[in-house]
Formats: C-alpha cells, structure tokens, sequence
C-alpha cells in the first residue's frame, strides 16, 4: 500500500467483521458496508502551483499528495505498470487528479475519515458495448479493490462478463496477485480456490486439477484453454510468466467453450495472455527457491508507430538449481512473445509460446495395492524416483486473433492456432505402495509421447434491441484437432520406500518408437443470446450448442481399430436478477459433453460405441459486491454418467452425482487490510454402478469440505512493508470406489512478507514466502484414477522486481 501520509484505518475492527460476517450470512442484502468509497469531493476552486516530474504513477499521485496537503493511500496493483506525463502549472485540485488520471483507468475517492484512495472505473459505456464491461476480448475487466482478482471474466464465446452479470461462479486472478504469490504455475496461483484442488505432485512434470469434485487436466491432451481457445495452452504445465490473468469458470463449459479435448466437466481453466500495456514497461524478477533454486524473469512492453496502435510484449525467463525434494535438480527456460495491433475498428494480436523443462529425478504418484491400509505420509523431501531418472518436456504454441467491427453494433471475430508438445523421460512409472510399512514397486521405463493440436474458430458478437429488451447475440463455429503418437519400453520392477527410498541400478532400456496411437477432432457451432430487461436488472441467456466427435484408434501397425463419430447437442439457460445495485441473484442449467467409450476387448460387446456422454448442473447462488468485498453463495448439481464393464458387459450404467455448497469472497476488509478465501462444502455419491455394493458410496479423490483463507496486512509503521499469511485445508477422501482406502485430512499454512520501496528511483519489491511453514507431512491429493500425491516440503521462496 502506497501511503502519502500516515493515515489509520477508516473503521475499528469490530464493525468490520460484524459486516463480514454479515455478507457471509447473504442477510447484507440490503444494508451497504460502511466502507463503500464516498464521492469524491476535491477542491475545485483553490488554486496550486505544481511541478512534478514524469514518472511512474504511483510516484507521481504521491508527490502530488504531499505538494496538494491530501492524504492518499492506494494498493500498489493499481497503478503498476502506468506512466504518468507529470504536472506542470496552476491547477484546481480537482483539475490536477483530473489530468494526473487521464487515460489510466482509476478514480479518486474519498473515505469517510477525509483521506482519499484510489479505485478502478467500474462502468464505461461506449457504444460499442451494452453494459459495463467491454466484451470484446482485448479488453481485460477492471481490476477490483484489493488488486488480487478482477470484476469479471471471460465467458467463453460470450466475452468478457462482469461477475455482477454472469449467471455462474466465476474467478479471475491478476497478474499482481501472481506475482505477489511468487506463483511459478497454474497450479501455484488456484490454491487461492477453494472449489479447486491440484492432483498433481510437487516436483512433478504435470499440473492436474479436480474442479466441484471433477477432474481437469488428467489426460495426455492440454485442457486448459488459452484466450479463450483450447488447443493452444501447453500439454502438461502452464507457467505464469506470460499469463495476464487465470480465469476460472465453475460448472461444465459445453455452450461457452466447446467440449474440451479431455472431457472436463467441473469447470474452465483459461489463461488470458500478457498483451502489450499502454505505457512502456521494461521489469526484471530475480528469484530464489530452496534448495538453489535461482531465477530470472524479463518483461518488456511496448507500443509503436501512429497514434502508438502496434504493440509487443516480451516475456522470457530462466529457473535452475536443485529443489527442496531429494536428488532432484530443475531447469526451466520460457519465452513468450505477443504482438498486436489495436486500430479504430480492426484489433489483431498473435501469441508465440516456446517453453522447455527438464528434471533429474521427478516427482511421481503413487498408488495403493488392494487392501493396503494408506501408510501416513512422508517427508515431502522423500523421494523414491531413482536419481537416474530424467524428464524433458517441450511446448511450442501460437494463436493469432482478430476482431473487426463492422459497426456500432456488429464484431466480427476469429482464431487459428495451435501447439506441439514433445515429452521423454526415463524414470520409474507410478509407484505401488505394497505394504503398511511404505515399500514401494514400480517399473522403470522410458517414456516418448507427443502430440500437436490445431484449433480454428470464428464468430460473430451482435448488439441489438427489440422494443424494451436489449440482445446481445453471439454466433460461433469452431474445428479442434489432434493427433496423439505415444511409445515406451519398460524394464524390471524396482523395489523402494516411501520413507527410506533406495538407489537401485540404472537399467539399460532402449528408445522406444512413437506411432501414432489415436486422432481426433471437435467440431460444432453455437448460437446465444443474452436478454436485457429493466435497464439490465434483469438479464436471461440461451443458447444450443452442436458439437461433433470423432476419432480413429490406431495398433502399432497403423491400422485402425477402432473409430468414433457422434454428436449431441447441449443447450444453456441462465438468469440474472439484481434487485438492488450490490446484489444480484442467478440460476443456470448448463450441460458438459464428453466423449462416449468404446466397449473393451474384455467385454463380451467389444467395440461397441456409446454416444457421447452428457453431464449436466443446475446452479443457483447469490453474490453482493460492495465496491470494496465482494462475495459469491452458490448451491450447485452435477451428475455425470460413465461406462463400466459389469458381468462381461460393458455398458452406460455407472453415474457420479456432486452436490455442493461454495462461499467465496475477495477484496478489501480495510485499506490496509485485503482477504480472499473461500470454503466448499462437497456432497459427493456414486448414485449408480455396476458394482452394487459400491451404490452409494463417495467418488475417487472428492472430500466433504474444502476451505482457503489468504489475507493480507499493510503495516502501519513501517510504509511499504505488507504481511502475508494463508491456509489450505482438504478434508479426507478415498482412493478407491469402494471406500475401504482413505487419505487424512490435511492442513497447510504459508506465511510471508513483502516490501515496496524506491531504489535510485526506480520501483522496487522485495518477496519473501515460506510454504508449509510448519513442515507437515500429508497426502496431498487423489486422482480420478486412485493415484495419489505427497504434500509439499517447507520451501523458501525469495524474490526482487524493479522497473526500470
């Protein structure tokens, strides 16, 4: 927090957390928190001398601060990144914040107590645009009080979506949130989530998700999607350094996405690209993990020619050095470049990703023997990988985009792209534990597998009305492809121990071949329409989208076994009420489609091709916003069904149904004061299986209660320096269907500081966190297939950023 005077909290503590507790219990409805900013109210008619140098804008408005006699306080975030022109002359106060504040974006208000601060504008009508956010997708939704997340998210082929205005829950991380969190992945930054829950291990090659209790991401095919485009984000790991935002979508993505290539139906992960800022940016990051893990990070933005419409972004960086988990060792480098051009109605962008990370001795799950009692967990500095085994993971992307309007009211819009994954590694493949005692037998192998991706889309956005109704219509046809070529050869079984692991000989394996093992392709078209009624207090949304499968199967000869090709149709219906200006009101029934099995060569009906399965919710929630916190109440159902092999038969009779109650909340509890957290309540049951005494039973890896609190303080005393502390708390679930094998339940805490100043004028942070700062060992989480990983070490994270 930026301080131009020392100033003390608007408000005792007390009230505060009598309005917190309040808006938790949704009874906030109609009695407006006390922290709301009131209007400005500076002096227009007094008349100043001022002559301040260009700068930063943070720097800047303080100066300005101290030459006015105002006291202004205001979130770093906010003004990261914008260049202010300086002040020269006589001016009003109201006209000095006026010219101060051209062009970037943020509002001066005024507390209760006579201090000002600084907020983001919330509502710019143009004429482009039928409410207050711009649903074109070069247009970013205003960051929120607190700086940690944004008022809105992209909803697939309906744009940009104020929360206020969405019927579902959604999220969206910031890139100052990312980079306070020291977050090197996707993963790291959707700990702050808590209806999201990493599967994947620390240390390990591949990010993996459950999302409302489903997974994301377990497949050999990226699920992630990348500006709003599957196809494009890397298969395994998306790292942070070209991420602008993370935006999570709750509930299945069929109308607003398309089906995703691995058949996710919990939720949307979409990474928004960092594009070109409208002032010149030039940022380097120096970090440091433990053991030796050493870092460095570029980021340069800028703008050129006529009226500065062609922009760049530049991103690169390097990470190596051993990390906190025995005998292993990381190298990571990324470069990431973004170019657009931004005219009067034509906006063009084009992304290029190329990313590589290699480890020596990689973090693998384990599974559990059948009825092996789970051993408590290790160290997670124990590592039972051989120190011989190696990984080496490349990932080549690109997306160009483009949007045109034809008018006022027509955009035009389209994408083509896509990526190229190359995966080896030599190292033992998912370790059995066999016993109560933590021995270990797993088989070594080396492992080749590779895939590219091709993704073209292109639509229509149409702003219209009809008498009292406004429309807002959107028109999409999309083609995904894939192909997928995957060899390995294997070795002799290796013997270890979870807790005492020990160093076996290498084993001579060869290289094995890749033949391609399966293509497929997504293909469909979808047609929406968001209706606006009572100057949009209440807004309903339809839609249909058709979507079509297909794929071919291939042995080692290349011939094909196996083919695939279905379609369905899955429709949207949402609604939005706002009775009141910080309240709003939603329901949705939505449906995911994922992609029908093929009868094995076990089942008495073998080949036998199902249509493509539908998974459908049905959401309703309620969330207030104001101005300063903001929270989310959503009461939400999924039933997905699935196809099991039952007396030699396989067949559709196997269904997972996810009930679940989420409560989350982010933004300012005081100026000093930031929160974001959450808590979701999960009532998970395997309402049909082939296996009867199953019926009933909890889901693979779907606890009863997830919760996250992550909060942050600005001393007081000492200007500049901010406390950081968080807590993640996962409630026990089983790996196995039949519930007779349980992981604990696990608590992990994280504390942290960092600490903004000035050096030789140039902006300066410092970044200190240390992550399961009480050394607990825990399991950390379940794969849908029963596989499960060891929890984080204690891990030091330091970091520096300066702009120059």
């Amino acid at each position: 927090m930026l301080v131009a005077r020392p100033l003390r909290p608007d408000h005792p503590l007390k009230p505060v957390f009598r309005s917190v507790l309040l808006s938790l219990a949704l009874s906030v409805a109609t009695c407006p928190l006390a922290l709301v900013a009131a209007a400005m109210q500076l002096d227009a008619v007094a008349i100043h001398a001022y002559n301040i140098a260009p700068g930063p804008l943070g720097a800047t408005l303080s100066s300005f601060a101290v030459d006015a006699g105002i006291a202004l306080s205001f979130e770093p975030a906010l003004t990261e990144g914008l260049i202010s022109p300086g002040l020269s002359g006589s001016y009003s106060t109201q006209e000095a914040v006026t010219r101060l504040l051209a062009g970037s974006g943020l509002d001066m208000v005024a507390r209760d107590d006579g201090s000002y601060t600084l907020v983001a504008r919330r509502v710019t009508l143009e004429e482009t645009t039928v409410d207050g956010i711009d649903r074109r997708s070069g247009s970013l939704p205003p960051v929120y009080p607190g700086g940690q997340v944004a008022s809105g998210a992209r909803l697939g082929m309906l744009g940009n979506t104020d929360v206020m205005d969405a019927p579902f829950s959604i999220s969206s991380y910031t890139s100052a949130m990312i980079k306070d969190q020291q977050a090197v992945t996707v993963g790291d930054v959707l700990e702050r989530d808590s209806s999201v829950r990493s599967t994947g291990q620390t240390g390990g090659i591949v990010d993996s998700f459950f999302i409302r209790g489903f997974p994301v991401g377990e497949g050999n095919l990226g699920e992630l999607a990348f500006d709003g485009v599957y196809g494009v984000a890397s298969n395994y790991r998306v790292f942070t350094e070209y991420a602008e935002r993370i935006e999570v979508v709750k509930g299945p993505g069929g109308l607003l996405y398309g089906m995703s290539p691995n058949s996710a139906v919990g939720g949307v992960i979409n990474v928004v690209p960092k594009r070109s800022l409208d002032e010149d940016l030039t940022r380097f990051t120096a970090s440091y993990a433990m053991d030796s893990q050493l870092g460095g990070h570029i980021d340069v933005s800028r703008r050129f020619g006529e009226e500065r419409r062609f922009g760049v972004r530049i991103n690169g960086s390097v990470q190596q050095g051993d990390t906190p988990i025995d005998d292993q060792s990381r190298e990571v480098g990324i470069g990431a470049l973004s170019l657009d051009y931004q005219g009067d109605r034509l906006r063009t962008t084009l992304d290029l990703i190329n990313q590589k990370e290699q480890f020596d001795a990689a973090s693998r799950p384990f599974l559990i023997a059948p009825g092996v009692q789970i051993p408590s967990a290790a160290n997670g500095r124990s590592n039972v990988s051989q120190d011989w085994g190696w990984s080496e993971t490349r990932d080549k992307s690109a997306l160009l985009g483009g949007e045109y309007d034809v008018n006022d009211a027509l955009t035009l819009f389209a994408h083509a792209g896509g990526g190229k994954s190359d995966v080896a590694r030599m190292s033992d493949q998912t370790p059995t534990i066999i016993n109560a005692a933590g021995y270990t037998s797993s088989t070594p192998g080396y492992y080749k597998f590779e895939v590219q991706r091709y993704t073209v889309d292109a639509g229509a956005r149409l702003r219209f009305d009809t008498g009292p109704v406004s429309h807002s219509t959107a028109l999409q046809v999309t083609r995904y492809r894939d192909e997928l070529s995957r060899g390995i050869i294997s070795g002799p079984a290796i013997l270890s121990n979870i807790y005492h692991p020990v160093h076996r000989p290498k084993p001579s394996i060869a290289k094995p071949d890749t033949p391609t093992i399966s293509e497929s392709e997504l293909s469909g078209v979808a047609l929406a329409d968001t209706l606006s009624v009572l100057d949009e207090r209440l807004q309903v949304t339809v839609g249909l989208r058709q979507q079509n499968i297909k794929s071919d199967n291939y042995n080692a000869a290349g011939a094909v076994t196996t083919s695939y090709d279905k379609s369905d149709t899955t429709p949207l219906f949402g609604i939005v009420a706002k009775p009141w200006d910080h309240v709003s009101f939603y329901y949705n029934y939505i449906e995911g489609l994922s992609k029908g099995d093929v009868a094995p060569s076990a089942a008495s009906n073998a080949g036998e091709i199902f249509s493509p399965y539908v998974s459908r919710q049905q959401e309703v929630g309620v969330k207030v916003d104001y101005g300063n916190l903001m929270s989310t109440l959503a009461l939400f159902q999924i039933k997905k069904p699935s196809g099991e092999l039952s007396s030699g038969v396989f067949s559709v009779q196997g269904e997972q149904r996810n009930r679940g109650v989420e409560l989350n909340m982010s933004g300012q509890m005081t100026p000093r004061t930031r929160l974001i957290g959450g808590v979701t309540l999960l009532d998970g049951e395997l309402t049909s299986t082939g296996v009867a005494a199953n019926r009933g039973n909890k889901p693979v890896g779907v606890p009863e209660v997830q919760a996250n609190l992550w909060a942050e303080w600005d001393t007081p005393a000492v200007e500049g320096l901010t406390l950081t502390s968080g807590a993640i708390y996962t409630g026990s679930q089983y790996v196995n269907q039949a519930n007779t094998q349980e992981l604990d339940a696990w608590t992990r805490f994280d504390v942290g500081a960092r600490y903004a100043t000035r050096i030789a004028d140039r902006p300066t942070t410092f970044r200190a966190t240390v992550q399961n700062v009480l050394d607990r060992e825990y399991w950390s989480g379940v794969a849908s297939y029963g596989a499960f990983s060891q929890g984080s070490p204690r891990t030091l994270l330091l970091s520096a950023t300066i702009d120059f």
